[in-house]
């Protein structure tokens, strides 16, 4: 179709041309990282809602849901579920946070010296689990923080009243033997365990594996029962889990602390159920011996726990990456 110029001439008609979108709309998924998507993203992470991450940071929520849409973007992967409150961060989620939150909260002592001072605060990291598993793997794994001006505050208990220290702010991290349940707590599998039927030998001499495997807990009767509580939990998992049947023998002795059912089975008191990382050097130098080897031995998982939203500081920071790294190795 024809039109005329404003000189008069004629001309052709041209398709118009869309209005090109500003390149800083954009999202650019090439070059550096925006680190403050990282920082909006531990901070929704931590807190577990966009709102509690927007509060942290003093942004509005509207922005905090474009940057961590910009993140998500940017990696073509989803980070959080959206739930009707707050959100759920997803595995993805909960890896990427344990890869960045040390190194940004070390950034941040240096860009944010009003916030931390010169040196990282001397505010104690508060750490709870049971007494065996603190003192066998997490206290010596936790030793060269020291030197870094870490400080730690141990607490010992049954997972079910740690978790409501936990809640209770009574607490910054917690190793749980079950997955907590709600949103108010957030849970990262950190380990699992084997349990093994272990007696001394003057024991084990008495009963042939052969017959146990025929006869089952039968066989073990005439055995004294060790265990660390009353109600025999980790025994009577082993047996219906193992044998298919339920517990019904008493203790001999209960002892309120695991390695304490350690040093009397070793001592020749009877069998016990224990975790393979308790038992490991006993069963190297034949102090202990295993009195049944099942294809299928019970497994339990166990979670490093923290508050959702709660306030965070570089030393807890450190803390978590460091359990985290090393229960690779138990």
């Amino acid at each position: 179709m024809s039109h005329a110029n404003s000189d008069g001439s004629a001309g052709v008609e041209r398709p118009s041309v869309p209005t090109p979108t500003p390149t800083s709309a954009i999202p650019d998924v090439r070059g550096p990282l925006d680190l403050s998507l990282l920082h909006t993203f531990l901070a929704v992470h931590r807190a577990g809602s966009f709102t509690g991450g927007a509060r942290v940071l003093g942004l509005s929520q509207p922005t905090v849901t474009t940057r961590i849409r910009a993140l998500e973007r940017r990696l073509g992967r989803t980070l959080f579920e959206r739930l009707p409150r707050g959100v759920a961060a997803t595995p993805v989620a909960d890896d990427l946070a344990v890869r960045v939150a040390a190194p940004l909260d070390a950034l941040a002592e240096v860009t944010e010296p009003d916030r931390f001072g010169v040196d990282p605060p001397a505010e104690p990291v508060h750490l709870a689990g049971p007494a065996d598993i603190l003192c066998t793997l997490v206290l010596p794994a936790l030793v060269p923080l020291i030197e870094r001006g870490v400080l730690l505050r141990i607490a010992t208990g049954l997972t079910d009243e740690l978790l409501e220290g936990l809640r209770a702010g009574r607490h910054d991290l917690v190793l749980a033997t079950i997955r907590p349940r709600g949103r108010t707590l957030a849970a990262v599998p950190l380990m699992d365990e084997e349990f093994v039927l272990v007696a001394a030998p003057v024991w084990a001499r008495r009963v042939d594996p052969a017959r146990i495997a025929a006869e089952g807990p039968a066989a073990l009767r005439e055995i004294p029962l060790v265990s660390y509580a009353e109600d025999l939990p980790i025994a009577r998992r082993y047996w219906r889990h193992v044998f298919g049947t339920r517990l019904t023998e008493r203790a001999a002795i209960t002892v309120p602390d695991l390695r304490g059912v350690l040093a009397a089975v070793v001592a020749g008191a009877g069998l016990t159920v224990l975790p393979r990382y308790l038992c490991a050097a006993e069963l190297a130098t034949g102090a202990l011996v295993p009195l049944l080897t099942p294809d299928d031995p019970p497994i339990n998982t166990g979670f490093l726990v923290r508050r959702a939203g709660a306030a965070q500081h570089p030393h807890l920071g450190l803390v978590e990456q460091r359990l985290i790294r090393a229960a690779r190795g138990w």
